[in-house]
């Protein structure tokens, strides 16, 4: 498959790229910056700068892929815990126009398949919203939404000790979203098994 990992030097996006490579996949990696360019080639992918509110670039990036499946990683989420809260107006953008530029990209270079990742708790407030728009706008195109547990694990907000649930570990949920790939349109957490 051609698979375009939107958010594929984030903290699971880039653990994704290894996997998909893998398993034979093509695989471009769609980021912002080209701070990791070397990184992603050294893992046998591609790097397509651009960023995700520049909806005429980005759906020609897109269209140039032909990618078969389109995998939303993004975030817009700071590396500090701290700065959540401030980072949060920034993080909505992302899952309400960020999403649908990625819908668009995606319709207009004709893939069919999407998945993209979500979270497996409420949001409190005005922040679930956005949320919910990224969720209803994926499986509405017929993609896959992955809920996800909070990260656990390098890289992570939670490097050794794992978070109350719902919970994953970030390696174990890039392992689970590569045997999604052909899974039907619909919501899927992806927690610990225990929980």
């Amino acid at each position: 498959m051609r698979i375009l990992v939107a958010g594929g030097t984030g903290v699971i996006g880039i653990r994704l790229l290894s996997l998909l490579v893998a398993d034979g996949h093509k695989v471009a990696a769609l980021s912002r910056s080209s701070a990791q360019e070397a990184h992603v080639a050294g893992l046998g992918a591609d790097l397509v700068v651009c960023d995700v509110f520049d909806a005429q670039r980005l759906t020609e990036a897109v269209v140039a892929f032909r990618p078969d499946l389109v995998m939303h990683q993004l975030t817009d989420l700071p590396d500090d815990p701290s700065k959540l809260a401030a980072a949060a107006a920034s993080n909505s953008r992302i899952r309400r126009e960020g999403t649908a530029n990625l819908i668009a990209a995606a319709r207009a270079a004709g893939c069919q398949k999407m998945i993209a990742q979500s979270v497996a708790w409420l949001i409190p407030g005005e922040g679930g919203a956005p949320t919910e728009a990224l969720e209803q706008a994926v499986v509405d195109y017929g993609g896959v939404v992955l809920r996800y547990g909070q990260f656990f694990g390098p890289g992570t907000y939670y490097p050794i000790t794992p978070p109350g649930p719902p919970r994953i570990h970030v390696d174990e949920a890039a392992r689970r979203t590569v045997t999604l790939l052909e899974a039907p349109s619909g919501i899927v957490d992806i927690v610990d098994d225990a929980e």
